[in-house]
């Protein structure tokens, strides 16, 4: 029986990850801004503890983690999902909306992170599985600071699980394609305040165009993407990232390819930037 520590659990694929993880016969601290929101089937058991945590307050967070280790005695996975959208393109996003988005899917990770390592570095072993994106690794139009901030959830991941080796824990960013969530939700998802009309039929505002069409239908299940979550984060070894979605792999696919072919044409030149010390 692990600990697991589950942000932004109160919904969606938080709450669905915290549902397998008490499925799979672990413990469960369910860390959310409102603990009277968490779902019926998640109150009311022993293995089952509802903290606050608002992860863009930092004097809750190091409150919310001694509760997690007063009541079970240790932390052994931290997932990182808390997070929402920003839509738009770059030139509408002001600087507010970009910072505030930051603050929670950057800075609040990082904050939670920080909190709970020292818990994981005591006691000689721990996971971290940062819920990203697929377009953390694929910039798309209309969500470049969404992109941007999972972006640097998936660097901080890949970086954490090096660094944090010599200490027996490990690191995973998760990267989902688009599931059945309330993640296209008003409550999960913001609209640039400002619009241009200039970017009307363009890409950055097809995307737009999209989430009404597609809120409540995403290809993914989340039931089934928690699952995989779970099993991967029981495993030995954690993959350093975990492609989530049929999705996902068809972008990633056509990531790949655009490495190469970017590559390609200038790979000799590029190599032949190095410092020659014949010359």
């Amino acid at each position: 029986m692990a600990t697991w520590f589950v942000t932004g659990a109160s919904r969606g694929l938080g709450a669905e990850i915290a549902r397998a993880a008490v499925a799979n016969g672990n413990n469960v601290v369910v860390a959310v801004r409102n603990p009277d929101r968490i779902p019926d089937d998640l109150k009311n058991t022993d293995n089952v503890l509802a903290v606050a945590l608002d992860v863009i307050d930092n004097d809750s967070i190091p409150t919310a983690v001694q509760a997690a280790v007063d009541h079970f005695g240790t932390i052994d996975v931290l997932v990182n999902n808390a997070g929402r959208g920003l839509l738009g393109a770059l030139e509408e996003i002001s600087d507010a909306e970009a910072r505030s988005l930051f603050d929670l899917n950057v800075f609040g990770l990082i904050n939670v992170t920080r909190a709970v390592l020292p818990v994981m570095r005591k006691q000689g072993s721990g996971k971290l599985v940062h819920i990203g994106s697929r377009s953390g690794f694929e910039g798309e139009p209309g969500v470049s600071m969404y992109s941007a901030s999972k972006f640097a959830v998936a660097g901080i991941s890949e970086a954490l699980s090096v660094e944090m080796a010599p200490f027996g824990i490990q690191s995973m960013v998760v990267e989902p394609g688009v599931f059945r969530t309330d993640f296209l939700d008003a409550s999960s998802l913001s609209v640039a305040a400002q619009r241009i009309a200039d970017y009307d039929d363009t890409p950055a505002h097809t995307t737009l165009d999209w989430i009404d069409q597609a809120n409540h239908a995403q290809l993914g299940d989340p039931v089934k993407g928690a699952a995989l979550i779970v099993e991967a984060a029981t495993g030995d070894k954690l993959p350093t990232h975990l492609y989530l979605g049929s999705d996902t792999i068809e972008r990633l696919e056509v990531k790949i390819q655009q490495i190469r072919d970017d590559l390609t044409p200038w790979r000799e030149k590029s190599a032949a930037t190095a410092h020659d010390d014949a010359a």
